[in-house]
This record gives structure tokens, C-alpha cells and sequence, in this order.
């Protein structure tokens, strides 16, 4: 009679164990969207410096939703990794530029206006 009753209890206790299991942290969590302000925190910068890079094209990829802009975790610890420097002297894997205007880019052969 024990050995009949041993799988069940055996599927109990797994069932119970899996009730206080922690989460796995290989499992990917829903994808976060902060609003500028939270973005320009996370960069610690201004919102409006965060703002003037948008609109000049020299920043972070971001999302409209709704008409409201939104970035993503990733997109801004990536483009804050393009400035990634050893030295002074370091080219690095890309640039951040400032937050102004740079000269045009030449858009399907034509400068824009």
C-alpha cells in the first residue's frame, strides 16, 4: 500500500515546490517603456537635453505610442554604450554626438531642405 501511495505524494510535494519556487531569471520579463523624464533619468540627463536629441536625430531610438514617446532599457543602455571610451585618445566603437544641429545628410541624393 505504500508503494501505490508513494507517486501521488511524490506529485503533491512537486506541486507545492513549485508554488514557492522563485522565479527563473532566464525567463525574459515583459519589455519596460519609460517616458522621457524616466529615460533621462536613467541616462542621467535633463529631459529637455533628451528631448533636443530626438528632435535633432542624435539620440536613443525611440517608440510612439499613442502620440506619446516612449524608449526601451536596451535602446537607451545602447546608445549610451556608443560613447564608450578607454581614453581621450580612443576612438571607440562609435560617438554621441551633443544635442545641436549637424550638418545636413544628404537624403536619397538631394539635400533636404
Amino acid at each position: 500500500m505504500v508503494s501505490a501511495d508513494a507517486p501521488a505524494i511524490s506529485s503533491v510535494l512537486q506541486t507545492i515546490t513549485g508554488l514557492f519556487r522563485m522565479p527563473d531569471s532566464n525567463t525574459e520579463s515583459p519589455q519596460r517603456y519609460l517616458r522621457t523624464s524616466e529615460a533621462a533619468r536613467h541616462l542621467t540627463l535633463s529631459p529637455r537635453t533628451l528631448e533636443k536629441h530626438r528632435i535633432y536625430g542624435t539620440g536613443p531610438e525611440y517608440h510612439k505610442i499613442g502620440g506619446r514617446v516612449v524608449y526601451t532599457e536596451e535602446d537607451l543602455n545602447a546608445w549610451a554604450k556608443l560613447g564608450k571610451k578607454k581614453s581621450t585618445s580612443d576612438p571607440g566603437a562609435g560617438t554621441v554626438l551633443p544635442a545641436k544641429r549637424h550638418a545636413a545628410i544628404p537624403y536619397a541624393g538631394k539635400e533636404r531642405r
